[in-house]
């Protein structure tokens, strides 16, 4: 649970770089991401600089750099990226300058496009015992 003087919106601590929406495009061997990150960048130094895609594990398999503050309000970037023909599910996970990796991910089932929010609290989590 977030402070009581976080910025909270919807349940989501608006201090940590938030995944709220993730589309794929199958392309031949990659994989075209279009993230939409939730970030209150006007309440503090630092703002969303990146986000990625990893294995459950953690490997990270890409990222999407971030060159500037959004402000108090959703935002989607676009990256294409590489994913071994083995995988099935992959994280897709926000990052911010002050507190790193926490915030809400999206799980991704590659093969249905189906995926689950899961509110990681303000530590990155792990989820390599997701199925």
């Amino acid at each position: 649970m977030p402070p009581e003087n976080a910025p909270i919106e919807g349940g989501l601590d608006l201090r940590e770089a938030n995944v709220v929406d993730v589309e794929i495009e199958k392309l031949n061997g990659s994989y075209k991401f279009d993230v939409t990150l939730y970030h209150d960048d006007d309440d503090e130094d630092g703002y969303a600089n990146w986000w990625q895609v990893e294995t459950l594990g953690g490997e990270e398999l890409g990222r999407r750099d971030l060159a500037h503050a959004h402000g108090a309000q959703e935002f989607t970037r676009s990256q294409t990226i590489e994913i071994p023909q083995e995988a099935k599910y992959v994280v897709v996970r926000g990052h911010d300058q002050i507190h790193g990796y926490g915030g809400q991910v999206i799980i991704v089932n590659l093969r249905t496009s189906q995926s689950e929010k899961i509110d990681q609290g303000s530590e990155k989590q792990d989820f390599s015992d997701y199925s």
